[in-house]
């Protein structure tokens, strides 16, 4: 059985406050997922043990004895959910480190398949504690959080092109959020903002990535990068998904971001590039 694990952008990221007594950061952010996706193949065996492999251009950057699949396949098994030991490989395609969610989307796409999709209330607030509080979005195709325990799930899904581009800078989540120093009014979701494509578009031109000032002063290149993709024709706008360090811009056709893809990659030759679409 070989699963699709796919990666999520986000169209904005608003940080409105630290939690007491917590390390996380209540967030709203406009998401979606995206075709570029990590390959998992998944079989039963009849050890005692799980084996676990990554292969692929960014498995260098994981950590072998602890990492999310390990986590989840214990969660499970410790809840009783499996009973069985498996065999998973991973070919790592979503870069690690670059705030496209890999590791946490390979998680919840095993517990989905491993569970026939049953997660409960109870398993998902297990998981966000364990794998990270953004497990939630892969649940949905597109979407737009609320708060850590409220997303939004668009009933109209919007086809979009991306260009993205990883320069291969590997930012720490734990870092850029410590650096946070002023937060945003929270905003009220309304779902007539983001029917019609073009409104939607507008509305996300109008957001922006609260993170991504920090990650551009301490990487200024991001901050190249991101004005690089701006500049190419077709690109409604650019920025960065999550705490970086992957760089996005938003495409007006399929064609429009290939031909900026074919630039980037003669300007960027040592980068990772690639067009993707939501799924």
């Amino acid at each position: 059985m070989i699963l699709k694990s796919f990666s999520k952008i986000n169209l904005s990221l608003k940080v409105n406050r630290k939690l007491k007594n917590s390390r996380l950061h209540e967030i709203q952010s406009y998401f979606c997922l995206v075709n570029l996706c990590d390959d998992i193949k998944i079989k039963k065996i009849k050890d005692k043990k799980d084996i676990i492999k990554f292969r692929g251009k960014f498995s260098k950057y994981i950590k072998k004895s602890s990492n999310s699949v390990i986590d989840v396949l214990n969660i499970l098994r410790e809840r009783n959910l499996i009973s069985s030991y498996y065999s998973v490989s991973i070919n790592k395609k979503i870069p690690v480190f670059g705030g496209m969610g890999g590791g946490t989307s390979n998680a919840i796409y095993l517990v989905k398949h491993l569970t026939r999709n049953k997660i409960d209330k109870n398993l998902l607030k297990v998981l966000s504690k364990t794998i990270g509080s953004d497990v939630r979005i892969f649940l949905y195709q597109q979407g737009f959080i609320s708060n850590l325990k409220k997303i939004y799930s668009f009933h109209k899904k919007h086809s979009l092109y991306f260009l993205l581009v990883y320069p291969t800078i590997k930012c720490s989540t734990k870092y850029i959020y410590s650096k946070v120093r002023k937060f945003s009014q929270k905003s009220d979701f309304s779902f007539k903002k983001i029917e019609v494509k073009n409104k939607f578009i507008k509305l996300l031109i109008g957001e922006n990535n609260n993170l991504q000032s920090i990650v551009e002063n301490k990487y200024p290149t991001i901050k190249r990068l991101i004005i690089e993709i701006r500049q190419r024709k077709g690109c409604y706008f650019s920025r960065m998904t999550g705490s970086g360090s992957v760089c996005y811009g938003v495409f007006k056709s399929k064609k429009s971001a290939k031909a900026a893809l074919n630039i980037i990659k003669v300007k960027y030759p040592k980068y990772s590039s690639w067009v993707a679409k939501t799924i």
